[in-house]
């Protein structure tokens, strides 16, 4: 009679708790209408042109799929070993809560397993657990029973596997299927095989201790086990099972905040997307979240041009470093360095200590004993690339790398303002143009001292002068020469070269000294590329673009970006007379390496630039729908090659080269990017004159009376040419 009454009193007792359960008392349950608006959030994708994932942003890293996305091998799977009698139950297992209640409720007995079905798992992933002391288990277990079994009545059993494998949590701030699958198998859920679904299921009774690149023998042989349930329920054959499990692993492993394919590029988007949403939401009212909505966002960037790009630049810097470092031992730049840091008491003692420390450098990564001040200097006398492509008759961004590496050197160098050099000189050689000057005025090479500029007397690269002939403008463009770019720049009215670089968005000259003709102004390479797009562009320039169009989950199109307008910034025949010449500097001037190194044959103009003591290397080179840009140097002027090693040509241009060669290999990539330029015949006509000529009555008497020898080379000149001409057309 007392075992009827006290057992009585407990049914009585736990119906009451799971009424008070229910009814709120331990915190509000979600009602069926809540429930049914269940939605995850997700991360937005950035995608390249040529669709592929480049780039995530997020709270939680959760990629949400649609269940004809979900394989069913991946259910099954999932089944196996999560809730074998799943299609049987509505949301609780009766024989799985017994147990749970008895064994581990009352007799605490937390070795039996937890007896949750698929259901209450999800209900868990969904909401979580809170705290309420030694009730927390019984309350925690009664709440998933009774929102589990809401959910049944208001989704099938396939719809609630597919919100289950959206939100289950994978470790590594991973959640989802998507999100995991990419992670470790860098592909879609549907493309996953039978393993590699086993191995992803395999992660979720212990994230960490299963994760297959952190554990992979752990993950084989949880992986196995996963096999075999599944045999025993009978989605596998024997002979299926026994084979996968020979497999290996076969991971491909992609974590963007380890190593970003284009971090610098990403970053920017991010920015530009931030302040596109918040126009649009301000517009029309709405609340898209860039972190949470799971929008897709199609930028302009080509990943098959950008990985040429960080590849060329790998390749090099880790060349030009070690001849670098060489330099460096030999002039005990070091020990300088140190000396003035001691002196600014910038460093101690302490800084002398050793410790581990991750480092970065072209070699790859590695966990090395260092002291700071070894920590400092291993990355203050680093060379640094950044590498900007662009289409100029759009403004799309094709490859955007800011420097050597997002996570360790996240610093932008894209944007960063270092002294131009000789990759100006096309800006004021176009103001020239503009001002009525010809590519045949010509301008004096001799060396001079100004006075009125603190004596100042600059030299051309090679030292040479001509004091006793004058050269041509288009042959001192092409050539670089320094000493006819002064002489042109106090020959050209001031207001005319601060007007043109104001139209070409470049930044305000710093001051009226002859010396802002060599390139002494600090300009980005965002800028001078841009700039140069205009050349390409026959006069027109476009701003640059990174984003293409925002689509929401759903697959709306929220955001387009519209059509350009471009700016014409300098007149057609400029920027085809300047592209002319700096095709001949291509072809016989300082950019000559892209052919006799690189190869390249397609019709090319560019320029090269070094800085003052071999601080800044240049390049840019350009195609009617190319643009691509180089800077090397070091985070500051003293660390610096004191040879010409440090020269634009030499440090600059080899990363363009290997871009540039690897286009033209590419039969897509050079039918879209290498097309030839459309200039006028007049042009080449223009600068078909001396390079050189003759100061005096001799320049007078040579330029009345032309040798025969020359009428004659013109003539078959002009005949080639027209065979070409006619050939190219047929």
């Amino acid at each position: 009679m007392v075992l009827t009454l006290l057992l009585v009193l407990l049914i009585f007792l736990s119906g009451a708790f799971i009424l008070l359960v229910n009814i709120g008392g331990f915190g509000p349950l979600p009602s069926k209408k809540e429930l049914a608006a269940i939605h995850n959030e997700e991360a937005s994708l950035v995608y390249s042109a040529d669709g592929h994932i480049i780039g995530k942003y997020f709270a939680e890293n959760r990629t949400n799929i649609a269940l004809d996305e979900v394989p069913l091998h991946l259910a099954n799977a999932l089944v196996a070993t999560e809730d074998k009698r799943f299609f049987e139950h509505e949301g609780v297992d009766a024989r799985s809560y017994l147990r749970v209640f008895f064994r581990s409720i009352l007799m605490g007995d937390r070795s039996s397993g937890g007896g949750s079905t698929l259901t209450q798992q999800l209900v868990k992933n969904l909401y979580g657990r809170t705290n309420f002391g030694f009730l927390s288990l019984p309350v925690s277990k009664i709440k998933e029973a009774i929102i589990a079994s809401r959910l049944e009545k208001i989704f099938t059993k396939e719809e609630l596997i597919l919100l289950y494998l959206n939100s289950v949590p994978f470790g590594e701030n991973v959640f989802g299927i998507e999100s995991a699958a990419h992670r470790f198998f860098n592909k879609a859920t549907h493309e996953l095989s039978i393993e590699e679904s086993a191995v992803l299921i395999g992660m979720l009774k212990a994230n960490t201790y299963f994760n297959p690149r952190l554990n992979p023998t752990n993950a084989i042989q949880r992986r196995n086990l996963i096999l075999a349930l599944m045999t025993d329920e009978g989605y596998l054959s024997e002979i299926q099972c026994d084979s996968l499990k020979l497999l290996p692993l076969a991971l491909k492993y992609e974590n963007f905040d380890i190593e970003a394919p284009a971090g610098y590029f990403v970053y920017r988007v991010k920015k530009q997307a931030v302040e596109i949403l918040s126009e649009l939401n301000a517009k029309t009212g709405s609340n898209y979240n860039i972190e949470k909505d799971g929008l897709r966002i199609y930028s302009t960037l080509n990943l098959q041009i950008h990985q040429m790009v960080k590849a060329a630049t790998a390749k090099h810097l880790q060349k030009m470093q070690s001849l670098l470092n060489q330099e460096l031992i030999r002039r005990k730049t070091k020990t300088y360095w140190q000396k003035q840091l001691t002196a600014d008491s910038v460093i101690d003692n302490s800084h002398k200590v050793k410790r581990k420390i991750e480092l970065f450098d072209w070699s790859g990564f590695r966990a090395d004993s260092i002291s700071t001040i070894d920590s400092l200097w291993h990355y203050h006398k680093m060379l640094h690339a950044a590498v900007l492509v662009t289409s100029p008759q759009t403004g799309e961004v094709r490859s955007w790398n800011g420097g050597n590496h997002y996570r360790y050197l996240p610093f932008d160098m894209v944007l960063s303002h270092r002294q131009i050099a000789s990759t100006f000189k096309p800006i004021m050689y176009a103001a020239a143009l503009e001002s009525g000057f010809s590519p045949c005025s010509y301008l004096e090479n001799e060396a001079k001292i100004y006075e009125q500029y603190n004596d100042w007397m600059p030299q051309n690269f090679d030292n040479s002068s001509t004091p006793d002939s004058l050269v041509a403008l288009w042959y001192a463009l092409a050539h670089s020469m320094n000493l006819p770019s002064v002489d042109l720049y106090f020959k050209l009215p001031s207001h005319q070269l601060e007007n043109i670089c104001y139209r070409m968005g470049l930044p305000q000259l710093p001051d009226s000294s002859p010396s802002v003709a060599l390139g002494t102004a600090d300009v980005s390479l965002y800028e001078i590329v841009r700039a140069y797009g205009a050349f390409a562009n026959k006069g027109k320039m476009n701003d640059l673009v990174l984003i293409n169009k925002i689509v929401d989950s759903r697959g709306k199109i929220i955001f387009e970006r519209p059509g350009q307008n471009p700016q014409s910034v300098i007149g057609q025949a400029t920027a085809e007379q300047i592209t002319s010449i700096l095709q001949r500097a291509i072809n016989e001037g300082t950019g000559t390496k892209i052919r006799t190194q690189y190869g390249i044959k397609s019709e090319l103009a560019g320029k090269t630039g070094t800085a003052h003591n071999y601080s800044n290397a240049w390049f840019v080179a350009f195609t009617p729908n190319l643009v691509i840009g180089t800077w090397v140097g070091a985070s500051t002027p003293d660390i610096r090659f004191g040879s010409a090693y440090g020269s634009g040509s030499m440090l600059a241009l080899p990363i363009a080269g290997e871009v540039l060669a690897g286009i033209e290999k590419n039969g897509f990539l050079r039918g879209n990017y290498f097309t030839p330029f459309e200039v006028s015949d007049s042009f080449n006509v223009l600068i078909d004159c001396s390079p050189y000529q003759s100061k005096g009555l001799k320049g007078f008497i040579e330029r009345l009376v032309k040798p025969e020898k020359q009428r004659e080379q013109k003539v078959k000149k002009e005949i080639k040419r027209i065979f070409r001409k006619l050939f190219k057309k047929e």
